[in-house]
């Protein structure tokens, strides 16, 4: 039999074989007979090819095999915050102890031990607001605040911070000064009563209070669900006829938050008992409003001898009227967005300003550049700025009208009006100015508060023109130099020891 024969038969045979089989039958070499060098050429090509699959065939096999490993890894990945290697006691207040179960959350958190960040107008440096805007002496004349104002470093330092301000008075100062400040607070209302907790000295609890914030200020340590532990968000909610326990899981991604960042004055009765002015609502204008129906005053003036109140950091309020809020974009999801390690998602506790974690912050939503978002949120900031110094100037001015009137004869009933003004326009550029994120969690709303002080604080510069005319006096005052600090301290001191310059020309 020839060659052409064999050759004949072999297809005869494959013809009526599947196509997979006729494929295998083409790349094999047996049943051929070379006849020719082409026909050597095309049995080596067979050969080489069919290598080639095999190889293939035996990398995808592989490829698969790696990728069911790894799915299978992720999922129980996955299921890893469900397993939880050391039960928690009901006091967990060492957050240092919650690092076995939460090794992730607890890296990140320690990383807040960073006191050197800073962003334009943020950061966990302590920027001394005193020093770089000495109006703020003038404004808090006669107040603690007049001596001591930092910008907050992170939350571990919480404990640190409180115990070192000047603020703080030596003797007896309120226990209230704790609340925020460790997560030995709860445990501590739990051991004596709130009431009685509020009511006790601060310097009686430095034993007591040595953690600083941490874990269990949001978290319950049995489920890791979050929960308020301070009673007085609550209290606000009721205040209020909401229930806060209805509130979803997003929304206590910011109400956790809210616990601190807040408005907030002691009442006189029960003994400095922390309260929220949330009765008639959350905004500037209903908190200035409560505070007037109380009567409430932080202190009197020391230049003016206006009674004022003093706004605390209400993010929590100011944040409510902004655009995030309204898109239920939470506090977590900017200052502390998730991160994925494997098949891990978890929420990262470095809690800091999300112009230092763009990417993670920002650009979850916003499809720009880091440049770009930075450069946009900063000439936000800027303008936001501008304007509170522009309050500043008018509302330092006005306390110095005040004084200039008292020291021409004015009565307390002729200031009366003036010294209305400058106590409304200066809770209410506080309310901006003590806020953390320059006006930026809510532009407009930061702007038309800002615009309400420099109008009441000139309104009561006009007030005083006429009161210092009818007085004889047709000359405007005698400003003295607060353009430092120091300056500024000093002439504080002058009025606080009733021995103020003379402000008559």
């Amino acid at each position: 039999m020839n060659g052409q024969e064999s050759q004949r038969r072999a297809r005869r045979a494959r013809g009526g074989r599947s196509e997979t089989q006729r494929i295998l039958c083409d790349l094999c070499v047996l049943c051929v007979e070379p006849s020719s060098p082409s026909s050597s050429r095309r049995r080596g090509g067979k050969v080489i090819a069919g290598l080639v699959i095999v190889i293939l065939v035996a990398v995808v096999v592989a490829l698969l095999g790696l990728l069911a490993t790894s799915i299978m890894q992720r999922r129980w990945e996955a299921q890893r915050p469900s397993m939880v290697l050391r039960p928690m006691p009901q006091w967990a207040t060492d957050s240092n102890d919650w690092s076995v179960n939460y090794p992730r959350e607890h890296d990140t958190y320690l990383l807040q031990q960073d006191s050197t960040t800073r962003t334009l107008y943020g950061g966990s440096f302590p920027r001394d607001y005193l020093q770089a805007d000495p109006r703020q002496v003038v404004l808090f004349a006669g107040y603690g605040f007049s001596k001591d104002y930092r910008q907050a470093r992170g939350h571990v330092y919480a404990v640190e911070d409180v115990t070192a301000t000047k603020r703080i008075k030596p003797g007896f100062n309120a226990a209230t000064c704790w609340t925020c400040k460790s997560p030995d607070v709860p445990r501590m209302m739990a051991k004596m009563g709130v009431a009685q907790f509020y009511a006790a000295n601060f310097h009686d609890l430095k034993k007591d209070i040595t953690h600083p914030i941490g874990c269990l200020d949001c978290h319950d340590p049995n489920t890791m669900a979050l929960r308020i532990t301070r009673p007085a968000l609550t209290e606000a909610f009721a205040a209020m006829g909401r229930d806060i326990t209805k509130a979803t899981h997003q929304e206590m991604r910011s109400l956790v938050c809210a616990q601190c960042h807040v408005e907030y004055y002691f009442k006189a009765e029960p003994k400095n008992y922390l309260a929220f002015p949330w009765a008639k609502g959350t905004t500037v204008d209903a908190a200035y409003e409560y505070y007037q129906d109380a009567n409430f005053s932080d202190w009197t003036h020391a230049v003016s001898g206006t009674r004022m109140v003093k706004a605390q950091h209400p993010d929590y309020e100011i944040w409510s009227t902004g655009v995030h809020a309204y898109r239920n974009v939470s506090c977590a999801d900017c200052h502390m967005p998730y991160r994925s390690e494997g098949g891990q998602k978890f929420t990262n506790h470095h809690v800091r300003s999300p112009l230092l974690d763009i990417a993670n912050s920002c650009g979850v939503c916003h499809r720009w550049s880091e440049q770009e978002i930075r450069a946009r949120v900063e000439a936000i900031q800027n303008k936001v700025a501008d304007s509170r110094a522009r309050a500043e100037d008018a509302l330092v001015a006005a306390h110095f009208d005040v004084a200039a009137a008292v020291q021409a004869g004015a009565s307390d009933a002729e200031l009366a009006d003036a010294r209305a003004l400058l106590r409304r326009g200066q809770f209410y550029w506080d309310y901006v100015s003590a806020a953390n994120g320059m006006g930026f969690h809510s532009p407009q709303e930061s702007m038309r508060i800002l615009g309400r002080a420099t109008d009441d604080a000139q309104k009561a510069r006009l007030l005083c023109v006429r009161i210092l005319a009818g007085h004889g006096i047709l000359k405007a005052p005698d400003y003295p130099d607060t353009s430092t600090r120091e300056k500024a301290w000093a002439i504080d001191e002058s009025f606080v020891g009733k021995k103020p310059p003379r402000l008559l020309p």
